[in-house]
């Protein structure tokens, strides 16, 4: 079954094990009318999550059981597909005061702290999505 659909939505994955997390992100992002979101609560199937919905861009939490999120970059970055889908964490791991002071980025890739503020994360799609 085919459920890629054709739209001018940009197509937003949301991975982390906490369902009312991405069910937040989906609910603000949609309600946008810019954005479909896709949620996948289990880290070991947003790989091919993520090869059916081709998404613009990943949300991607960082400690999750079984399979964390550095785990999923390397095989986000292993498939063709999808080694050039841009990659923001969203993670409890780290502090705004930390992210703030590194400027967003930590070990190459753009984060936002939890409880991530739903304006922070409009604008940081559109930073870097280029809306």
């Amino acid at each position: 079954m085919n459920t890629t659909i054709k739209s001018d939505k940009k197509r937003i994955l949301a991975v982390d094990d906490r369902p009312a997390n991405t069910r937040l992100v989906k609910l603000y992002l949609e309600q946008t009318n810019d954005y479909l979101v896709r949620e996948e609560n289990d880290a070991r199937s947003a790989v091919s999550a993520a090869a059916e919905f081709q998404p613009h861009l990943i949300l991607l939490d960082v400690m999750m059981p079984g399979m964390d999120g550095w785990d999923l970059v390397g095989r986000f970055q292993a498939s063709h597909g999808l080694k050039a889908v841009p990659i923001v964490f969203l993670t409890a791991a780290i502090t705004k005061e930390e992210v703030a002071a590194a400027r967003g980025r930590f070990w190459g890739y753009p984060f936002l702290a939890k409880p991530v503020v739903l304006t922070e994360l409009a604008a940081c799609l559109r930073h870097h999505l280029g809306g």
